[in-house]
């Protein structure tokens, strides 16, 4: 009886999401997305609402300082994840390059968020609370896809095939090899 290699491998190639999805429409619409909140808080915040933070009370002042502060450093981190990938998608830099890019701006929510059913986010202007929850969503929508793209892709180990393993034990048992 001829012995067969009945090995399990599996030396398919991976697809991976990062370089899949950094190549899609939906990243584009994503980055898209995530540039024109960019813009558009950036207008809000040097007009409109520095007027609007005039007309609020002294501990919303405040809580508007603070709050603008976060919604900007929050949007900084998304633009910088987005041009990186997109780098990424145009071939300028390379999947590793990006990871080390990551290394320099963290993408991490701040543990001194407002709640936004708060009495002090309440007392923020309107349009405010609007740009900081779109910002939220937008950067847990980022976090996951980053966590997607980052996560390390299983290495299949080969071993032996279970039917190969049973042939060996019934030869040795009935005195076979």
């Amino acid at each position: 009886m001829t012995e067969f290699d009945v090995t399990f491998r599996d030396d398919r190639e991976w697809v991976s999401f990062g370089e899949s999805y950094v190549s899609s429409e939906a990243f584009k619409t994503l980055f898209r997305e995530g540039m024109l909140l960019v813009e558009e808080t950036a207008a809000y915040l040097d007009g409109e609402g520095r007027a609007e933070s005039r007309l609020i009370s002294r501990d919303a002042t405040l809580a508007y300082a603070s709050e603008s502060m976060r919604l900007t450093t929050r949007l900084m981190q998304i633009a910088s994840w987005l041009l990186v990938q997109r780098a990424v998608s145009e071939g300028e830099i390379s999947l590793s390059q990006a990871q080390e890019e990551k290394t320099r701006v963290k993408l991490a929510e701040s543990e001194r968020a407002l709640p936004e059913a708060g009495e002090t986010f309440a007392a923020l202007p309107l349009r405010l609370q609007d740009l900081v929850r779109r910002s939220r969503r937008l950067h847990a929508r980022i976090l996951h896809l980053d966590a997607l793209i980052s996560e390390d892709r299983p290495v299949p180990v080969p071993r032996e095939s279970p039917v190969t393993a049973q042939f060996g034990r019934l030869r040795a048992a009935f005195g076979g090899e």
